[in-house]
């Protein structure tokens, strides 16, 4: 086998069996899934967003955590003008949230930046040969999918917010549904520019023309905030866990952090020895994820729960050679607006309430928003062993949390450890999944109040995860795809 992906979509799967197929490694075959997701998940992820790309370069025995998210704005802004973002309800099947959009709800995006970065490090095909995947697409179009048409509805105020947003996401008068093709032309071409080495968002006309959007809509983007942009090169947080190492993202991150906690939790925890998804497994979870949710790396002075938007996509990789990638990245919910002549939807993590729990623009210009993305691989015997991820914002944690125990405690295949029923802990109310015992929901309720799902949801994060063996699995939550290459 050359080499193995899983990602959010099967066409984001296919980029990347075609890299392998055309000699390609694991990272330009997660280069190029990454830009067909921007492609064929638009309410995921964007080049107006950010994520992190975690690297094990088998060759030199290097891990390397590539880190894009987005950078608080407003460095040197020159005008006293408030920043204005525009609040839109997005209604949830069991509840409404308001969200904040807007240019002026843009952090300074890495996304660009970060893959050509990595292309240009780590890849062995030309840049051309890369991109070619996303740019069949954006000349074919996607076809929308049951999944996407649900997004979609969703996000629609957003996403129809703009002319341009309402030109694409509209078709003779209506907004897309299933079966549908999404096209996007000015995208088209700003990846054909990828691909000639001459589009950019940080410099020439389209910055200039971003800065005076910027600038007319009370945004807070300057031009030195895109200048200063770099990527950064981090080492790695390492978790050691049963006889695994644990490789994710470290500081000024989050995520990984409270994975590291949750972990070390478990350390005298012989969970093997409980039956799963028992009552005595389920309460040793939901009170391990008490203590995480009272471990605060973000300190949150609001006291506020927040529902935070689906907005984040993952994709794993291996190859035969034992190189790995776990690439995660996200756009927020999405501003609603686009960089001029672009057809980039910029991220809207300035206004995204569980990022910036201090409060809006608390923060100082030129600084990494923290995140709570997980990118991970784990090791075992100083290979790797196995590649996740997941999409899901305060459900990421949680969701790795429970693949990493039936992977490695209860050794499930993959398959099974991703697919499994899970849990998760939100507002001191159990929410759980169904397939587990009806009998184990009502004994969980003499201690907790247990809110119980009539079907699995994209709410419980979408685990995508390769291993060593080249098997894998594409979380169904989310629409997941598997694909291995001879």
């Amino acid at each position: 086998m050359k080499g193995a992906v899983a990602s959010g979509h099967p066409l984001t799967a296919k980029a990347a069996v075609e890299m392998f197929s055309l000699g390609g490694n694991a990272f330009d075959a997660a280069i190029s899934a990454g830009f067909v997701s921007i492609v064929t998940e638009p309410t995921l992820t964007s080049i107006g967003g950010g994520g992190f790309l975690l690297a094990h370069i088998e060759k030199q025995n290097q891990d390397i955590l590539f880190d894009f998210f987005v950078n608080t704005p407003g460095l040197n802004k020159q005008d006293n003008c408030k920043p204005v973002m525009d609040p839109v309800e997005i209604k949830f099947p069991q509840c409404a949230q308001v969200f904040h959009t807007g240019f002026a709800s843009a952090a300074v995006p890495g996304m660009l930046k970060g893959l050509l970065h990595v292309h240009k490090r780590l890849c062995a095909l030309p840049l051309k040969t890369v991109l070619s995947p996303a740019l069949s697409y954006l000349k074919e179009g996607v076809e929308v999918s049951s999944l996407q048409e649900y997004m979609l509805s969703l996000l629609k105020p957003i996403f129809i917010s703009t002319d341009y947003g309402r030109k694409i996401y509209t078709v003779n008068g209506r907004y897309l549904k299933q079966y549908d093709r999404l096209f996007n032309p000015l995208l088209k071409k700003f990846f054909h520019g990828i691909a000639a080495g001459g589009s950019d968002i940080y410099s020439g006309e389209t910055a200039r023309k971003l800065i005076e959007e910027m600038k007319a809509h009370h945004g807070m983007i300057t031009q030195d905030d895109l200048d200063a942009y770099e990527v950064v090169e981090r080492k790695p947080l390492y978790i050691k866990y049963r006889d695994r190492e644990i490789i994710t993202n470290p500081h000024p991150s989050s995520g990984g952090i409270m994975l590291a906690f949750g972990l070390r939790l478990l350390e005298d925890v012989s969970l093997s020895k409980l039956s799963h998804n028992s009552e005595k497994f389920l309460i040793t979870l939901i009170e391990l994820m008490k203590k995480t949710d009272s471990f605060k790396p973000m300190k949150n002075t609001s006291g506020k729960t927040f529902i935070s938007t689906m907005g984040t996509t993952h994709i794993s990789i291996i190859d035969e050679e034992g190189n790995a990638a776990s690439i995660t990245t996200s756009n927020g919910s999405g501003s609603g607006c686009f960089i001029p002549d672009t057809g980039i939807m910029l991220n809207n993590m300035m206004g995204e309430d569980d990022l910036h729990p201090d409060g809006f623009f608390s923060s100082s210009p030129n600084r990494r928003v923290s995140s709570m993305m997980i990118p991970v691989m784990v090791m075992k015997d100083g290979k790797v062993d196995f590649v996740l991820g997941s999409g899901g914002s305060k459900r990421i944690k949680t969701a790795i949390l429970q693949v990493l125990i039936n992977a490695v405690d209860f050794h499930f295949p993959l398959r099974e450890a991703v697919e499994k029923s899970r849990i998760h802990l939100e507002d001191s109310v159990v929410q759980a999944e169904p397939g587990i015992p009806r009998e184990t929901i009502d004994s969980l309720r003499t201690h907790y109040p247990v809110n119980r799902w009539d079907q699995k949801n994209m709410y419980f994060g979408g685990v995508h995860c390769v291993d060593k063996k080249m098997d894998g699995w594409g979380d169904s939550r989310r629409g997941g795809s598997f694909l291995a290459v001879k």
